[in-house]
């Protein structure tokens, strides 16, 4: 049975609270780990539902916990940032083979994918273990050197860099930036017309 609260305490540099439920009786403890989405960072006087368990140590918990207006379960469709991601792979395969682009670039693309997204992984288990976390400039420049699509699809596999507003800011002008050297190298007719600009 899924019960109703709200999030009456909530430590989040240690990441764990307390959930006051609205019929009464004591309070709750709720880790991060017991919420089912993780859509965001949860923040005192949140109202969530949950169902209730014993701990390890006799004392209830909530447990499957989801923030007020949340699906329990959430539909089972692709992220848009992974079809983005998947697609521009896709079309860069697509004009390699047509021979529009040297396969030296969609091998740069493939290789700087792969570490940026074994880079986005070791930096979220450094932030659960609170170890020595990747500098977010560093994340970044994989993005601009051709690991954007790789850091996407880890941003959503792994939930990681996907609140914070200022990374997001900064990462999708780094796709930017990408895509606009990429155009500008892969198009004889604009480079030549800029040249007739200078």
């Amino acid at each position: 049975m899924r019960i109703a609260g709200k999030l009456v305490t909530w430590k989040d540099d240690r990441g764990f609270g307390f959930i006051a439920p609205d019929g009464g009786g004591d309070e709750l403890f709720v880790h991060i780990k017991s919420f089912v989405h993780r859509s965001r960072r949860p923040a005192e006087l949140d109202v969530v539902t949950f169902e209730q368990s014993v701990g390890p140590d006799g004392r209830g918990q909530a447990t499957r916990v989801v923030f007020e207006g949340e699906p329990l379960v959430k539909p089972t469709l692709i992220p848009i940032q992974i079809v983005i991601a998947i697609s521009f792979l896709l079309a860069l395969a697509a004009l390699t083979i047509d021979g529009k682009l040297p396969f030296y670039v969609a091998g740069l693309y493939a290789t700087m994918s792969v570490i940026a997204f074994i880079a986005y992984w070791m930096d979220k288990v450094a932030a659960i273990h609170r170890r020595s976390r990747t500098p977010e400039n560093t994340l970044l420049y994989l993005g601009v050197i051709g690991g954007w699509p790789g850091a996407l699809i880890a941003q959503q596999v792994f939930r990681h860099k996907t609140v914070k507003q200022s990374f997001q800011a900064g990462f999708w002008v780094s796709v930017v930036v990408n895509c606009c050297v990429l155009i500008f190298l892969a198009s004889p007719a604009l480079r030549a017309y800029i040249r007739s600009l200078v």
